[in-house]
C-alpha cells in the first residue's frame, strides 16, 4: 500500500510557516491521501472512481450498512472520507473493519504531523483528529478525565 499526501501551507510575512486551511481528506483504497481545500461534489471524486462509493468517517458503526456519500452532497471541510470499493457497498462494517480503517486514518494524520512539524508548522489540533465512529461507548479513567471509545 502506497502513502501519499499532498498539502498546502502557507508563509508568514517573517516568513515562517503556517497551518494550512481546513481541507477534505479522501482516503482512496490503494491508500492514496487525497485533500481537498475547497467543498466539492461527492460527483466529482465518484466520476473520477466509478468502481467506487463514498463514506463519511463520523457515520461508520459496527455491524451497520456502509453509508454512502449522495452525489449531489458536498463534501465537507476538516472531516475524513473513506473511498471504498463497490462490492462493499451492501456489507455490514465490522468491528476489525472499522478499526483497520481507523487505523490507517490515524497513521495518516500521523504523517501529516510529522510532515508538518519537520517545516515547523503546528501539527492537528483535537478538531482535526479521526473521529470514526465505533458504534460503543466504554467509559475508562484518564487523569480526571472519561475516556469515551
Amino acid at each position: 500500500m502506497g502513502i501519499c499526501a499532498s498539502s498546502q501551507y502557507s508563509m508568514k510575512k517573517a516568513g515562517t510557516l503556517r497551518w494550512p486551511h481546513p481541507t477534505t481528506k479522501i482516503i482512496h483504497p490503494d491508500g492514496k491521501l487525497q485533500e481537498l481545500r475547497q467543498p466539492v461534489k461527492a460527483s466529482l471524486i465518484l466520476s473520477q472512481n466509478p468502481s467506487c462509493f463514498l463514506c463519511n468517517s463520523e457515520l461508520m458503526y459496527i455491524n451497520s450498512p456502509l453509508p454512502h456519500v449522495p452525489g449531489d452532497e458536498l463534501l465537507q471541510l476538516d472531516q475524513i472520507y473513506f473511498l471504498l470499493p463497490l462490492s462493499k457497498s451492501e456489507a455490514t462494517l465490522s468491528l476489525q473493519e472499522l478499526c483497520s480503517l481507523a487505523i490507517k486514518a490515524s497513521e495518516y494524520i500521523s504523517l501529516l504531523n510529522r510532515a508538518y512539524s519537520s517545516q515547523k508548522i503546528s501539527p492537528f489540533s483535537y478538531k482535526r483528529s479521526c473521529k470514526v465512529g465505533t458504534g460503543f461507548k466504554y467509559p475508562v479513567r484518564s487523569g480526571n478525565r472519561n475516556v469515551v471509545f
